[in-house]
């Protein structure tokens, strides 16, 4: 394979995923998947920062010059991990305790290191299941053989339960990989995890754009209690008007390089910044965008540690913890 082709699903693997996505979804994110390609290779006008590799090496470059390289990289193996409380009003008693791992922007191949950092990470973070918010490989093209090996090593130390979603590094050939590996992926989907409790799920609504929370809630019955999974917070506004109780994503690393004090230069998302790291609300939403497990243009962190975080949910009314 052409190290610049995004890869595609075999044919009986696209064969499974049309009835359950349908026709269209499929069409229109092969069809983005080969156009992004041709634009950062062909003649495109505009390219991303992050496919703008002779700046990352220029970038590269001037952080060995100026000795921050190393420093960098020790900061970004060095993850928070913390449990908090959510307090669902509409949670089933049933439910009350349930812990979710959520991890996002893994990022598996951007270094040799990056798992075995994180495996390390994991131990002693006890959860009941796992959700994996996007953004598996480090570039948006090309091969995915890496990620998907960082994938199978680092999978073992998870929960048996795991819910994924795509992000705007991802490619629909991912899917039949992830699901060999007992990975649920929910593109524009739902899933019962508990009874009585429901996970959606949409594909990337930053790049992409071909999330579709109406296909995702259409088997949800209205009064039960829902969390979306979305790689980007950018669709806040349309959760909180579809009734959803949490979301968790992530996509802006929390910033990555950021300023003492953990002030972000930039944030790559369409959003206010109160959105784009930590803990927000938006009238009844709750929500959470993690900071993220990788990084992307250049494996380094600044005042922005790599996160893993435990959500514990709580019925309303009992007391709650957060703790690091």
């Amino acid at each position: 394979m052409h190290r610049f082709r995004q890869p595609e699903p075999a044919e009986e693997e696209l064969n499974r995923l049309i009835p359950r996505l349908g026709r269209l979804h499929v069409r229109q994110r092969l069809g983005i998947e080969h156009d992004h390609a041709v634009d950062i290779f062909g003649h495109g006008r505009w390219i991303h920062p992050e496919n703008w590799f002779s700046a990352h090496r220029l970038a590269s470059w001037l952080m060995h010059l100026m000795g921050l390289a190393q420093i960098g990289r020790r900061h970004a193996r060095r993850f928070r991990c913390h449990q908090r409380d959510i307090v669902l009003e509409r949670l089933p008693r049933a439910c009350d305790g349930l812990r979710i791992l959520h991890l996002t922007d893994l990022h598996l191949d951007v270094a040799d290191d990056l798992v075995g950092s994180l495996i390390d990470a994991l131990e002693g973070m006890d959860a009941d299941i796992a959700v994996l918010t996007g953004d598996y490989r480090i570039r948006t093209y090309g091969p995915i053989d890496r990620a998907m090996q960082a994938m199978q090593e680092l999978r073992p130390h998870l929960p048996e339960r795991v819910y994924a979603v795509l992000g705007n590094h991802d490619c629909l050939a991912m899917v039949p990989r992830l699901e060999r590996m007992n990975v649920r992926v929910l593109l524009n989907e739902e899933a019962e995890v508990e009874e009585g409790l429901f996970l959606a799920g949409v594909d990337d609504p930053h790049y992409y754009r071909v999330d579709n929370l109406a296909k995702a809630l259409e088997h949800v019955p209205r009064e039960a209690p829902v969390i979306l999974l979305s790689h980007s917070p950018e669709i806040y506004r349309l959760a909180a008007h579809a009734d959803i109780d949490l979301m968790l994503c992530g996509h802006t690393h929390g910033g990555q390089v950021c300023l003492p004090g953990g002030i972000a230069v930039v944030y790559d998302c369409e959003c206010p910044r109160r959105y784009c790291r930590g803990a927000w609300t938006h009238g009844r939403l709750q929500g959470y965008t993690s900071s993220g497990c990788g990084t992307s243009i250049l494996d380094v962190r600044f005042f922005c540690p790599p996160e893993i975080v435990v959500h514990r949910l709580r019925c309303g009314g009992l007391p709650t913890l957060d703790e690091d």
